[in-house]
């Protein structure tokens, strides 16, 4: 049985949406990260990078969410869960292809933003640095638009892994209040994505973190 570390309100809440999907038996630890519970040495001994979440299931640790999703939807794809795994090769390196894009493209303006919307405490926010990073979510957001202009997922005909693991990152646009409206087949993806009965821990997730030092946030996240 698999076991989660990790607190909901934290990119846990990912890979809780994955094992919901799978309909799978899981041990949940929910780790803290602003509590120092992930800088325990007991936890450091999981995950010595001192970040939620991790995964141990058998003689297995993993860390990174997303990889985490890759390897629950291939090692499950035949427990009589929903085909959440790629079909093929060309599937599976498309969906890693998609997960690495969402990390890479989207998640750190995206943060960013809703950091400057939401997550900071309301003195230190600031709405010229949110407008930059929306401005700079437009391109991957365009790609994104276009791909699903041409099919409904985002590999083959179902949802999938890639479709989880990107809606996941992305699910900071409806907590933040972002406006998607201008693509509007990205919209209604993601709108599906979130509404799916396994995603719901998505929904309350609510903190406020510290802004750290201007030179550290510009190098951090743009």
């Amino acid at each position: 049985m698999p076991t989660l570390y990790g607190h909901p309100f934290s990119r846990a809440h990912r890979v809780l949406w994955m094992l919901k999907e799978l309909a799978i038996p899981y041990t949940h630890i929910p780790t803290g990260f602003q509590d120092g519970g992930c800088r325990t040495p007991e936890y450091l001994a999981i995950n010595p990078n001192g970040r939620v979440p991790a995964l141990v299931d058998g003689d297995l640790t993993l860390f990174e969410s997303l990889a985490i999703n890759l390897y629950l939807a291939r090692k499950f794809a035949g427990g009589g869960a929903p085909p959440l795994c790629p079909g093929s090769a060309a599937e599976e390196a498309l969906a890693t292809q998609w997960s690495f894009w969402a990390a890479t493209e989207v998640e750190k303006p995206l943060i960013f933003a809703a950091a400057n919307l939401i997550l900071f405490p309301p003195a230190d926010r600031r709405p010229a640095e949110a407008e930059l990073a929306l401005r700079r979510l437009d391109r991957p957001f365009t790609v994104l638009e276009g791909h699903l202009a041409r099919q409904d997922f985002l590999i083959g005909d179902r949802f999938t892994v890639a479709d989880l693991n990107v809606a996941a990152v992305m699910s900071l646009i409806p907590l933040a209040g972002i406006d998607i409206s201008q693509y509007p087949k990205m919209s209604v993806w993601l709108d599906a994505c979130l509404q799916r009965d396994a995603a719901a821990d998505w929904k309350p997730i609510r903190f406020t973190i510290p802004r750290p030092p201007d030179a550290v946030l510009l190098s951090r996240f743009m």
